[in-house]
């Protein structure tokens, strides 16, 4: 299991992340995503260039993670929500487990479930107001 800070921003992430990876090194894992690349989602059009994940991995053991906030979404962002741990689990069913019991008592935002980028995902605030995300990442053949 790995463990990484995911920081939320109001529509500045890209801004952010390109700083940190000029300060820290490092180089982006993948393409930086954007809300109006969801599929079948109807994004407004101010909306459509933040961005949704980006992931600096500085070395083999240190990533930072980010988004902006989404409105439409009703995710408006605040001083006090803009940081999570995000914890990459070993498999889909120690994810279910780690999502299951950290969640119990707080408020889910989204159900840890399949999800378009090839992985199980959720997110919640637990039961002392800590916002987490919980991330299995599918291998090749797995459902």
């Amino acid at each position: 299991m790995n463990i990484y800070p995911y920081l939320n921003f109001d529509g500045n992430a890209e801004e952010a992340m390109l700083f940190y990876q000029s300060v820290l090194g490092g180089e982006f894992e993948g393409n930086i995503g954007y809300f109006g690349e969801i599929p079948g989602m109807n994004i407004p059009e101010e909306e459509q260039n933040r961005v949704m994940h980006a992931c600096l991995k500085i070395s083999d053991s240190v990533k930072i993670m980010a988004s902006d906030t989404s409105p439409s979404m009703g995710q408006i962002w605040k001083k006090g929500n803009h940081n999570y741990i995000s914890i990459n689990a070993d498999s889909k069913e120690e994810g279910h487990r780690i999502f299951t019991q950290l969640s119990s008592g707080g408020t889910i935002e989204m159900e840890y479930q399949s999800t378009f980028w090839g992985a199980y995902f959720g997110s919640f605030e637990d039961k002392f107001g800590i916002g987490w995300m919980v991330n299995y990442d599918l291998k090749p053949g797995e459902e």
